[in-house]
């Protein structure tokens, strides 16, 4: 039997793929390029979304990577919602 998912679910596993395909093909800051989105939680009405990201290098560089990341969010937005 599979297993039933809420749209809440289906909707946040759509947002990670989609941003973690912006950031590997649009962002071109270099601080950001190691990273795997691990997580996303919508809030119920759709309006906001908490991303959750490890990062490759280890916990070297993690405040360089954020800073990068909330530099990217305007675009990564707007990218997202137009797909």
């Amino acid at each position: 039997m599979p297993k039933e998912f809420s749209r809440g679910q289906r909707v946040a596993e759509q947002v990670r793929r989609e941003l973690a395909e912006l950031i590997r093909l649009e962002v071109k800051d270099p601080r950001v390029g190691f990273i795997t989105l691990t997580d996303v939680e919508i809030t119920p009405d759709y309006a906001h979304a908490k991303v959750f990201f490890t990062s490759m290098t280890g916990q070297e560089g993690l405040a360089e990577i954020q800073q990068g990341l909330r530099r990217a969010s305007s675009f990564l937005r707007r990218e997202l919602g137009k797909r």
